[in-house]
């Protein structure tokens, strides 16, 4: 790309996603880069368009109505450099249409390698379809039929530390080539395959491979059983999404002309744009994505070495509409009933799930289908954050003591996580039934629910879902993807301060006493069972002196005093008195009685609801 950064002042990007394309227009002004208008059009990568950059045009033909600025010439082009009122400085654009980028990851063990790859595959934007191990107890010619079957976009092929057993790794490779697998785009082109193993592997694998895939080798994903090196897999995961992938989607070749940056998978920018905020911050973050088909979650975490570590999960199966049966089938009935405020019998539940399934795209047109909708929300994310907790783990196959008991213990897996909810600085929560839920106080908490943060955290959504737009943006532009990422991306609902513990309904758990901004002080007491919310305004922060009772904890131990800078939001300071895990009475008028006294605290219904559903 041609302009420095200090000479951009006018930006366009687009997000082409499955079913819709954005666009925004950021421009600098008084030296601060902000947003000025997001556009919109359903994206046209199938018949009878076929053509992904009409859709880029008619979503930045609305930039242009609303904004009056002329972006597109006579010939349909973006229009640069920007002069005056006319054009852009540079455009950039992401995409998740046509199903995204989809592979299959080969490898040795499941639990160390294939899941480094996976690891490598999930962070640079894929969805993962299948991961196939050497000792994952299917036969070969299963393993040969579920390659062939799939039809990925790319294969990624792991297997081994540097200087190990090579024998593997070339059995792993003859499976593939014995499947001969044809790409799911594109005919007459032969499927790239990226080989990130055991170095001393690399001729043999050539010997086996070459002539029947398009190989590609890169540095070993676990070079050593103690190192996991992810980046060169990653990075190549990109180039061949762009050449291979990208070019055979219709009209991605004049896209990829236009844009100053290479097009990035819209996944794979939401978490450059998450690694960025936390690298620059020195903060852990943990987000969540979540749509009409699957939830991604994503974290920066530090192993036990202080290392910022970055993973994203994708459940592929969980999501507000096309998976919204997946969602009940997994979580149970059960467990969506438990978030509902009145006694809503079981036959209208399912036929809640039905309507949404028949009409997937439909948004809630009565408070009570807003209920059941945010009920199961709540589900989704707690599911797919289970998911991501059991992947996010320190390295697996690395020599550690255990006790006598963890060695038996099925649940260690989430004992050795990163995550880290007491540590953890800020939850982002994007996707439509968080961003545009009707009340702010509802998305924040659906995030108190599903995630149940420990100790001090900060809470906020994505306006507008312009994540992927800054990720691929910071590419070019680090410090304008910034600033509207704070000014404009991030709305800020507050903080949660939550001790953990558990202990019996009104029991005295924490004192309080916060100083606000203009000098006065509130003391106070929160007692078990309860929420309590303050308010303080966006952008303002307030000193607080916290001590826990004994037996709760807000980071520093049972009964220890914490003081810490509370930042204000749209919804305020929120105390969190209901202890960790959270437990909610099985009884269900007592369940009742709990969620709306909860609910009603927390502003997060007009009380005419709780008395139209008595």
């Amino acid at each position: 790309m041609g302009k420095e950064p200090k000479d951009i002042n006018v930006i366009i990007a687009t997000d082409c996603g499955s079913t819709t394309t954005k666009a925004i227009l950021i421009e600098r002004r008084n030296g601060t880069y902000r947003l000025i208008v997001r556009g919109e059009a359903p994206t046209t990568v199938e018949a009878p368009f076929e053509d992904v950059t009409m859709g880029v045009l008619n979503s930045v033909n609305e930039v242009e109505e609303l904004t009056g600025r002329k972006l597109i010439d006579d010939h349909g082009q973006i229009i640069r450099p920007a002069q005056g009122n006319v054009g852009a400085d540079i455009y950039v654009s992401t995409s998740s249409a046509g199903g995204g980028l989809q592979m299959m990851v080969v490898g040795l063990i499941r639990t160390m390698t294939a899941e480094s790859a996976e690891r490598a595959a999930l962070g640079a934007g894929a969805i993962v379809m299948d991961v196939i191990a050497a000792n994952d107890k299917r036969l070969p010619h299963e393993q040969i039929e579920r390659i062939r079957r799939l039809r990925p976009d790319m294969i990624l092929l792991a297997g081994g530390v540097d200087g190990g057993n090579i024998q593997q790794v070339v059995q792993m490779a003859e499976l593939i080539a014995a499947a001969n697998p044809k790409p799911r785009l594109g005919i007459g082109y032969r499927l790239p395959v990226i080989f990130a193993g055991n170095k001393n592997a690399r001729d043999a694998v050539k010997n086996v491979l070459d002539g029947k895939v398009d190989l590609h080798i890169v540095d070993n994903i676990r070079p050593t059983l103690d190192t996991e090196n992810l980046e060169p897999a990653r990075e190549s995961i990109h180039n061949l999404f762009m050449e291979h992938v990208m070019a055979q989607a219709p009209g991605y070749k004049k896209l990829m002309s236009w844009t100053d940056a290479p097009i990035r998978p819209t996944p794979g920018a939401v978490g450059d744009m998450m690694k960025l905020v936390a690298d620059e911050e020195g903060i852990q973050i943990l987000g969540v994505d979540i749509g009409g088909a699957t939830t991604d979650i994503f974290s920066v975490f530090r192993d036990s070495k202080g290392i910022p570590r970055f993973n994203r999960t994708v459940s592929a199966n969980l999501g507000m509409s096309y998976s919204i049966s997946n969602v009940f089938t997994e979580a149970g009935l059960d467990n969506i009933m438990r978030w509902i405020p009145f006694d809503m019998d079981e036959r209208s539940l399912r036929n809640q799930v039905k309507n949404k399934m028949i009409r997937p795209t439909t948004i809630p047109q009565n408070m009570e289908t807003l209920i059941f909708e945010q009920a199961v929300a709540r589900e989704a994310i707690r599911l797919a954050f289970r998911h991501h907790k059991t992947f996010a783990t320190e390295l697996k196959g690395v020599q550690k003591r255990r006790t006598v008991s963890e060695t038996f213990d099925q649940s260690a897996e989430i004992a050795h996580t990163l995550v880290n909810m007491m540590t953890l600085d800020i939850i982002i929560g994007s996707g439509g039934v968080l961003s545009h839920a009707p009340r702010r106080n509802q998305a924040a908490m659906m995030m108190l629910d599903a995630f149940q943060p420990e100790g001090i955290t900060q809470l906020a959504v994505d306006s507008i879902f312009m994540m992927p737009h800054l990720g691929v943006l910071a590419q070019v532009h680090k410090e304008a993807a910034l600033q509207v990422f704070h000014k404009d991306c991030l709305i800020k609902l507050g903080t949660s301060i939550v001790p953990t513990g558990l202990g019996k309904e009104g029991k005295k758990i924490l004192e309080f006493e916060i100083t606000y901004p203009d000098g006065h002080t509130e003391s106070g007491e929160l007692y078990y069972g309860e929420i309590k919310l303050l308010p303080l305004g966006v952008d303002e922060v307030a000193k607080a002196k916290l001590k826990p009772s004994r037996g709760f904890d807000l980071g520093e131990g049972s009964g220890k005093e914490v003081q810490a800078e509370l930042h204000g939001g749209v919804v305020g300071i929120i105390l969190d008195g209901r202890g960790r895990p959270l437990m909610i009475p099985q009884d269900k008028s007592k369940r009742i009685e709990y969620l709306r006294k909860w609910l009603l605290a927390m502003n997060v219904y007009p009380e005419w609801v709780f008395e139209k559903f008595k």
